[in-house]
């Protein structure tokens, strides 16, 4: 099985590069989807974070996703906290994603803090999608996003070049889709499927 990270930063379109991955052929692992699925109601993760973080991150009995990323994003520790809970979940999801697949498979995993973590993840090869910043700026604000939680969100990330120096690919996205979507497929063309043959 070939092992690939794909990170970039918030607004730089990893989620279009996973799909664009998956149209090649690639299985895809999104970490955000792991993360979600670690804290839902019932399992040990929310618990844990109802402990830490009181019943005000809840919303019909559920986690308030917001809420919670708002206290998180304005205040180191709590985020570090919130990291402890759920970081070791995610590796343990990751490592039975891994052992439940064919390996044969080419398993791109969309992890965007890849250059933050302190975990050393077992990938084989490191993709990086990188936009400037108002770029990403702007496509955030058009989901919606505030400015000032697109900053708050932007400071607590790597950046560009610190994803660049940990990476053996860089995609830049700074133009429009079928950019990205001719850069994805002669990556994983003349790259990452020769390296799963041992070519």
């Amino acid at each position: 099985m070939l092992l690939v990270a794909l990170t970039g930063g918030i607004g730089s379109g990893k989620s279009l590069a996973a799909e664009y991955f998956a149209a090649c052929g690639a299985q895809i692992l999104d970490f955000d989807q792991l993360a979600r699925d670690v804290v839902e109601r019932g399992t040990e993760g929310f618990d844990e974070i109802i402990a830490r973080f009181g019943d005000g991150v809840l919303k019909n009995g559920a986690l308030d996703r917001s809420r919670l990323a708002e206290i998180v994003f304005a205040d180191g520790i709590a985020r570090k906290d919130l990291e402890a809970i759920t970081h070791p979940k995610i590796r343990e999801a990751f490592d039975a994603v891994v052992a439940s697949l064919d390996p044969d498979s080419i398993l791109v995993c969309q992890i965007p803090l890849l250059a933050e973590s302190s975990y050393a993840y077992p990938f084989d090869f490191v993709v990086t999608v990188s936009a400037g910043e108002d770029t990403r700026r702007a496509r955030l604000i058009n989901r919606g996003m505030k400015d000032y939680q697109v900053t708050q969100r932007m400071q607590v990330q790597a950046t560009d070049a610190q994803r660049e120096a940990i990476a053996d690919a860089v995609l830049i996205n700074n133009g429009s889709e079928d950019e990205l979507l001719r850069q994805v497929e002669n990556l994983y063309e003349d790259r990452l499927y020769p390296a799963r043959m041992g070519m």
